[in-house]
C-alpha cells in the first residue's frame, strides 16, 4: 500500500513537471530555437505561448532588439602615416537566430567576434583616408562605408549591422605634443612675419609722410616767398608813388621813423655833428 502510494505520488509529480515543461513563452522582444538533444527542431519568431515535448526538448532565447557593440579604443595609422586613437561603437540586430547560434553560439562569443570585425574594418577603411577627411563633412560617407563593409561580413553570422559611429578620435599623446609644438612654431613664424611686414609698412608710411611733408613745406615756402615778393613789390610801388606825390613829406616821415627807431628811452649815446642832416628837424621847424 505504501509503495503504491509512493509510485502514485511520483507519477503525479512527473506529470505536473511534464505539463510545466511542455510549454514556453516567447516575448515580443525575443525569438527562440527549440532543440531536441542539441539538434535544432524549429525557430520561433512569433511571440506568444508555444508547446514542446517535455523533458526531451529545450528552448534557447535570443534578443530581437537592437544590441550595442562597444569596440575597445585602438590606434589606427591613417593614409598620411599619422596615428589616430579611435573609439568606435556599433549597433546590430540578430536577424537569423539559427545561423547566429551555429556560428557564434552565444552573446559573449558574438561580442568578441563582432568587436574584432569592427576593429579590422575600421583599420581597413581609415587606413585609406586622411585626417582632414575624417574631420570634414565627408565623415558621414566614411561611416557609411564602414557600416557597409562590416554588414557584408556580419551577415554570414546571422547579424545585421544597424549603424556604426566613431565616438571619439584623438591624436596619441606623443603626437599631440609634436603637433602642438609644430603649430606653435608655425604661429610664431607667422607672427614674426606679420610684425616684419608691419614694420616695413610703418617705415614706408613714415618715409612717404616725410616726403609728402617736405614737398608740402617746400611748396608752402615757395608760395610764401612768392607772396612776400609780391608784397615787397607792391610796397615799393606804393612807396615810390607816395614819394613822387610829396618828396618833402616822405623825407620827413622817413626821418621820424629813424628817430623812433634810434632814440629809445634806454641809455642811448650818439657821437655825431649836431648840425648834420640827421638832426636837421631839431634845428628848424620848417626846413627846406
Amino acid at each position: 500500500m505504501n509503495l503504491r502510494l509512493i509510485l502514485t505520488l511520483v507519477g503525479v509529480i512527473a506529470i505536473l513537471f511534464g505539463l510545466n515543461d511542455s510549454y514556453y513563452v516567447v516575448r515580443q522582444t525575443e525569438q527562440a530555437i527549440v532543440f531536441q538533444f542539441r539538434d535544432v527542431v524549429r525557430v520561433v519568431s512569433n511571440a506568444g505561448l508555444h508547446f514542446k515535448v517535455p523533458y526531451f526538448q529545450s528552448v534557447e532565447y535570443f534578443d530581437k532588439r537592437v544590441l550595442a557593440l562597444d569596440a575597445p579604443s585602438q590606434e589606427i595609422m591613417l593614409a598620411e602615416q599619422k596615428p589616430l586613437q579611435v573609439d568606435a561603437f556599433a549597433r546590430y540586430r540578430i536577424n537569423d537566430p539559427l545561423l547566429y547560434y551555429q556560428r557564434l553560439r552565444g552573446e559573449r562569443i558574438a561580442q568578441d567576434r563582432l568587436s574584432s570585425m569592427l576593429n579590422s574594418t575600421l583599420r581597413s577603411v581609415l587606413g585609406t583616408i586622411k585626417l582632414a577627411t575624417l574631420l570634414s563633412t565627408d565623415r558621414v560617407a566614411v561611416m557609411a562605408e564602414i557600416s557597409t563593409k562590416l554588414n557584408q561580413e556580419a551577415k554570414d553570422f546571422g547579424v545585421e549591422i544597424i549603424d556604426v559611429r566613431i565616438r571619439r578620435t584623438d591624436l596619441p599623446e606623443k603626437t599631440s605634443d609634436a603637433v602642438f609644438a609644430r603649430m606653435r612654431s608655425e604661429r610664431e613664424q607667422e607672427a614674426a612675419q606679420i610684425r616684419a611686414n608691419g614694420q616695413q609698412e610703418a617705415v614706408q608710411t613714415i618715409a612717404g609722410s616725410d616726403r609728402q611733408a617736405t614737398i608740402i613745406l617746400a611748396e608752402a615756402q615757395g608760395e610764401a616767398e612768392k607772396i612776400k615778393g609780391e608784397g615787397d613789390r607792391k610796397s615799393l610801388e606804393i612807396m615810390a608813388e607816395a614819394t613822387n606825390r610829396d618828396p618833402q613829406f616822405f623825407a620827413f616821415w622817413r626821418t621820424m621813423l629813424a628817430y623812433r627807431a634810434g632814440l629809445k628811452p634806454e641809455n642811448t649815446t650818439y657821437i655825431m655833428n649836431p648840425t648834420g642832416d640827421f638832426f636837421k628837424y631839431f634845428n628848424s621847424s620848417s626846413p627846406k
